[in-house]
């Protein structure tokens, strides 16, 4: 491919496709919203509402596995209680969280 100029037709194109980009209004907004967030959008981990349920069985499905990477010292145990334990401790916190709201 070489990096000269570009023949008149496909230039003329190019400058037509510009033309049609910057009278996007709603492409223009996205593109200097997405510029300027550089932090990840945590709205969905702090809306987080688990159910009592759902956090003793993982509380639960974690012991066990505790109980059972200590006994048989298999590393797959292990890196699943790796896996389980975090989002159980998260668990537990939010809903801690939620019954100390007023």
């Amino acid at each position: 491919m070489t990096t000269g100029r570009l023949p008149d037709h496909e230039q003329r194109i190019l400058d037509e496709m510009e033309r049609a980009l910057r009278r996007d209004r709603r492409l223009a907004r996205r593109m200097r919203s997405s510029r300027s967030r550089r932090r990840p959008d945590l709205t969905r981990v702090t809306h987080y509402r688990p159910h009592v349920l759902t956090v003793s069985l993982l509380l639960a499905m974690s012991i066990g596995l505790m109980v059972t990477g200590i006994v048989t010292s298999r590393p797959a145990v292990i890196w699943a209680f790796a896996a389980i334990w975090p989002l159980a401790l998260f668990g537990v916190f939010r809903l801690l969280c939620r019954w100390t709201q007023p």
